[in-house]
């Protein structure tokens, strides 16, 4: 009995660890957050680092200790989590989507998501003195295709660029990016982008990247605080928004190319697009991405 009654615990436990990693999956997929991704990401690491040892002990399938099993499931994970990630940025080097998509001018409306949180959004911005001047796509795929939407405070020195970024479950997730432009030259950027680059960025950006600020109203404080703190005047914008960024996409493609990250366009067709060292770091800050929330130093 006292085999069975400890069974029937194991069962018991296991079912349960079970549900909580489908359901931290669950919630994932449900909120497009990557906050809560984080945490599956990890807890979904840990069970398993835990969860298959212990059954192989009380199977009996092993005779080693339960944490040398544990480590060896954690580092087993790591590797086939990377050689996946690998095989992923491969395909990605070698096909047809575009690293530096080119963004048109969206006139169909549909940028803000019809939800209440959005709207309420929407409505807080044009509080704090910003007028949209550009609504944008940029297609990746036609099943992806991310729109945004570009907004100016009234004196022309502040813009706030909003992706609307489409998650595979049919959910919407957005991130800001706030934009200035110093009279030394440099441009001030506070964004919370959370999709992996790996490259370099242009020598007069000072990005300042917080994936984990998810708010707004925190982001746009920070960059405000990183102007004054700069002591330099801010230059008005007088860049169309779309030719800009069109601008800058092109001067990061460059400019990645030039430092060995990019494969230049007429060897394409026999690298790929990505240089082994792109790769590389690509990899490298989707995982401290997905498992941090943190980025490379470009």
């Amino acid at each position: 009995m006292v085999v069975d009654a400890a069974s029937l615990l194991f069962v018991q436990n296991f079912v349960l660890l079970g549900l909580i990693v489908f359901l931290t999956i669950y919630l994932d997929r449900l909120s497009a957050s990557p906050i809560i991704a984080i945490f599956s990401r990890w807890f979904r690491w840990i069970a398993i680092s835990l969860g298959v040892p212990h059954l192989m002990v009380s199977l009996e399938w092993s005779l080693r200790p339960f944490g040398v099993l544990s480590i060896f499931c954690f580092l087993l994970w790591f590797l086939l989590e990377t050689l996946y990630n690998w095989v992923a940025i491969a395909a990605m080097s070698r096909g047809d989507i575009p690293l530096f998509p080119r963004y048109e001018s969206n006139d169909s409306g549909d940028e803000w998501p019809a939800s209440r949180k959005y709207i309420g959004l929407r409505e807080w911005i044009r509080e704090k003195g910003f007028v949209r001047i550009e609504a944008a796509r940029a297609a990746y795929s036609e099943e992806y295709v991310m729109r945004s939407s570009i907004y100016q405070n009234e004196e022309g020195t502040v813009r706030i660029q909003i992706y609307f970024l489409p998650h595979r479950t049919g959910k919407v997730s957005v991130c800001y990016s706030i934009s200035s432009k110093l009279e030394s030259g440099i441009r001030l950027i506070t964004d919370n982008l959370y999709l992996p680059f790996g490259g370099f960025f242009p020598e007069n950006w000072e990005l300042e990247r917080k994936p984990w600020t998810r708010s707004l109203r925190s982001l746009l404080k920070k960059h405000l605080n990183r102007l004054e703190t700069s002591g330099v005047e801010r230059v008005f914008w007088e860049d169309d928004p779309l030719d800009d960024l069109n601008k800058q996409q092109q001067i990061i493609e460059s400019t990645n190319t030039q430092l060995g990250i990019l494969v230049p366009r007429h060897q394409h067709e026999e690298y790929g697009r990505i240089t082994w060292e792109g790769r590389y770091r690509f990899w490298k800050e989707l995982w401290f991405l997905n498992y941090f929330g943190l980025t490379l130093p470009g």
